[in-house]
């Protein structure tokens, strides 16, 4: 398979466009590590109300990718468009206050902390007057109120005590936790690496759900993952990652699974 002889394939600078304004850009990042390359002029872009699905072999450059996007990692050279503009995220908190959320496969909850507690981890909100300013208590009702209209707005009923400690949930429904929150205060992307990550078929489903109304919702998305019928069942177009490069950006309804693979192994070159 080359480029010439699939017209459904195209190399990085040529990808497709999204339908939508491109809200997230990145042109030329290159991060080292030493004497190894994590990144060798990567460019992607995902437009508002898009899936973007980026797929890859370990070590293709995965992580690296996305810790570039939202500030985890800095990268040695290339740059980032927020909106057109020129951005510089030197840690996670600069993406995050720049409208950027991300759901790691650690999902970064809390398990000892209610529902509610980890909805707004770190984004408490404290009562008002003396009590919240001197004291710092924080109005529980009010998160546990929000935190519900958050649920029920991503469709997630089987959670009904925000008081509920996050360790007797299930797996899916902490992963759900998770994406509730990277979608209360993502106003512009949501990142989200391995969503679905040992989860079963009804819980993998329950996440790929929320993914689109996230999408309906106008934000964009970015789907990391090695499971290849969901990143085909919910993304708009698949950004094939290949040893630190862009190896080809695929539209899945022009192109297998299996072509996919054949080009993200090696198998086929763009």
């Amino acid at each position: 398979m080359t480029a010439a002889s699939d017209p459904g394939v195209t190399a990085q600078n040529d990808a497709p466009e999204p339908a939508t304004g491109v809200v997230l850009r990145a042109e030329g990042l290159t991060k080292k590590f030493g004497q190894v390359v994590g990144l060798a002029g990567v460019d992607l872009h995902v437009g508002a109300g898009e899936v973007l699905g980026v797929i890859g072999d370990n070590g293709a450059g995965k992580s690296t990718l996305i810790n570039c996007l939202t500030g985890a990692l800095t990268p040695d050279s290339g740059q980032l468009y927020l909106d057109g503009e020129p951005v510089v995220f030197r840690r996670p908190q600069d993406a995050r206050e720049a409208g950027i959320e991300t759901v790691y496969q650690t999902l970064g909850v809390a398990p000892a902390l209610d529902i509610a507690s980890n909805l707004f981890l770190g984004r408490e909100i404290r009562r008002g007057g003396v009590a919240g300013q001197l004291f710092r208590f924080l109005d529980q009702r009010a998160m546990q109120q929000k935190a519900e209209v958050f649920l029920k707005q991503l469709g997630i009923l089987t959670i009904q005590n925000m008081k509920q400690s996050v360790e007797t949930l299930s797996g899916g429904q902490r992963q759900a936790i998770a994406v509730a929150r990277a979608a209360a205060f993502g106003s512009k992307v949501v990142v989200l690496d391995e969503p679905t990550a040992a989860l079963g078929v009804k819980e993998s489903n329950l996440v790929l759900d929320m993914v689109r109304q996230l999408r309906d919702r106008g934000l964009g998305i970015v789907l990391v993952s090695h499971n290849m019928p969901n990143v085909w069942a919910v993304s708009d177009r698949i950004h094939v990652q290949r040893l630190g490069t862009c190896a080809a950006v695929l539209r899945p309804q022009t192109h297998t699974m299996s072509e996919g693979v054949a080009i993200m192994t090696g198998a086929a070159v763009v």
